[in-house]
Parts: C-alpha cells; sequence; structure tokens
C-alpha cells in the first residue's frame, strides 16, 4: 500500500472503483423489476428497503438531530428522491450509459458555476457540445424519447439539490446518519408514487429479493465504498474516478441489457467524461474529500 505522504492510498481507490461498477451493475438489474411494479414502485422498494438496512446499522436515533441540520437533511433526503424516482422513470426510454451521462451534468454544471476560472468553461463547452450530439438536428442526433431526456435533466437537478443539502447536512455534525436519514425521507417521499402505481404488487414474492438486490447492489454498498473513499481520497481523484460512471453505464447497458449505442450518443457520453474529469483535474485541490 502507498503511505499517505507519498500518494493516494490502494484502497480508497479500490472502493470508487467498486462502487461505480455497483451502482451501475444495479440500475441494469433494476430494468426487469420495471415489468412488475414499474419505476415508480422499483424507486419505492429500493429507497425503502435501503432505508431499513442503513437505519439498522448506523442507528441515527442515537444522536439528537439539531434544527439546522434537521431541514438541511430534509433537503437532502428530497434531492435523493428526485435523483432515484426522475433516473429511473428516463431508465425506462432511453440507454443506462446515456441516462448516466446526462444526469452527470448537474455535478458538473455546479462545479462550474461555482468556479471563477476560465478553464472551467472550457470543461462546461465540452459537455454542451457533447449534449449537442443527441440533438437531432439535420438527422445527425439519434432520435431520443422527449419525457425521458426531460426525466433525465430533472435528475440531473435533482443530483444539485443532493449534493448542496448534503454538503450542508454534513456539515452540521450529523456525519454518517446524514445517509441513513436522508435515504429515509426519501422513501417515504415517493412512496405515494409507488403506491399508486404498484400498490400491492410490491410486497409479491418474485419482486421482494429482487428489491432487495438491487437495493444493496445500487444503495447500501456503493454508498457505504464511498464513505470509507471519501475521508481517504483528494477531491480531485475522487472526482475523476467518479466520472468513468457513464462509461460503467454504458457497459452495462451493453452487457446485460443489449443496448447498442450509436455513434453521436457514444461522443456525447465521452465528451460529459472528459469534461467531468477534465473539471476534476484542474480544479487545483488536493484536499481530502469529505462526507
Amino acid at each position: 500500500m502507498i503511505r499517505q505522504g507519498a500518494g493516494v492510498q490502494v484502497m480508497p481507490l479500490c472502493c470508487v472503483g467498486l462502487s461505480v461498477l455497483c451502482f451501475q451493475f444495479g440500475a441494469a438489474l433494476v430494468m426487469p423489476l420495471f415489468a412488475l411494479v414499474g419505476p415508480q414502485g422499483a424507486s419505492t422498494l429500493r429507497l425503502g428497503l435501503a432505508a431499513c438496512v442503513l437505519n439498522a446499522v448506523v442507528r441515527p436515533w442515537r444522536v439528537p438531530l439539531r434544527q439546522s441540520a434537521a431541514l438541511w437533511t430534509i433537503g437532502y433526503g428530497l434531492g435523493l428522491a428526485g435523483l432515484n424516482l426522475f433516473f429511473y422513470l428516463a431508465l425506462r426510454t432511453l440507454p443506462l450509459g446515456l441516462t448516466v451521462a446526462v444526469e452527470f451534468l448537474g455535478p458538473l454544471s455546479l462545479a462550474v458555476l461555482s468556479s471563477r476560472r476560465r478553464i472551467d468553461l472550457l470543461w462546461a463547452a465540452l459537455a454542451g457540445g457533447g449534449m449537442l450530439c443527441l440533438l437531432p438536428v439535420g438527422g445527425f442526433g439519434p432520435a431520443l424519447d422527449p419525457a425521458g431526456l426531460g426525466f433525465a435533466i430533472l435528475s440531473a437537478l435533482s443530483w444539485i439539490a443532493y449534493i448542496l443539502c448534503g454538503q450542508r447536512a454534513g456539515g452540521a455534525g450529523f456525519g454518517s446518519r446524514t445517509v441513513a436519514l436522508g435515504v429515509t425521507v426519501a422513501a417515504l417521499v415517493v412512496l405515494p408514487f409507488g403506491l399508486a402505481h404498484a400498490g400491492r404488487d410490491m410486497l409479491r414474492g418474485d419482486v421482494l429479493p429482487l428489491a432487495l438486490a438491487v437495493a444493496l447492489v445500487s444503495g447500501c454498498v456503493p454508498y457505504g465504498l464511498e464513505m470509507v473513499a471519501l475521508n481517504r481520497l483528494p477531491t480531485r481523484v475522487f472526482g475523476i474516478l467518479m466520472s468513468l460512471e457513464p462509461a460503467a453505464g454504458a457497459l452495462f447497458g451493453f452487457l446485460m441489457l443489449g443496448q447498442h449505442l450509436t455513434a453521436p450518443q457514444l461522443s456525447a457520453i465521452a465528451a460529459v467524461m472528459a469534461a467531468s474529469a477534465g473539471s476534476s483535474l484542474t480544479s487545483g485541490s488536493g484536499a481530502v474529500a469529505q462526507s
């Protein structure tokens, strides 16, 4: 293992890489669940079961929650609810890798807008140019479902709220308990949508085992791995590694779902990945990320 003073430790790098693979594998694994309970039911089950597991492990009720932290935790949960529900709604009609790439515009836009450096305009232009490849202008771009694209954009916006509120909630001294409570809030927010769409079908014997697998693989495990890595990796390194998510999504979409991407779609994914990695690489932050 590399010493902390000499470089980045291997274990946190492996944690981030495994987290990316787990999340995208879980996103591909959820597709059969759509046929049983729809995206709304799948989102409800994923968040609900993940909340049960996280609360059992973290037990956030042991420490009183201050009012300031409570408000930011609720906002964090609302962002997480939108992030999950809109992402699943987009997956109904868009390829996995493409959905992840569009969703990535949320944190990338936040990074660019919060920066005063001119070079970040380059990364914004690169990501914007990639998204132009998705527009069916002059027969160049592929035909995409407008509703699916809209849901992916809403997921990107939810990710911004998730990041901003999560930072404030965690900074208020509630740490990892923010995740458990935030997931609980998110589960309660999406519950009415799940009940309205799937109802009792969410409790079927052929639904719950698959839903639990999705909750563990794409929820509890990645969150736990990222929590390990966040306190041990420089923010720049963490951001670059997370830029691999669209590629992982495209890979699992191809291997598990048989989704073939067009050249413009692959170009858009590559552009967003390059912009995200470039923004992290030139951030100049060597500080260790904080959860």
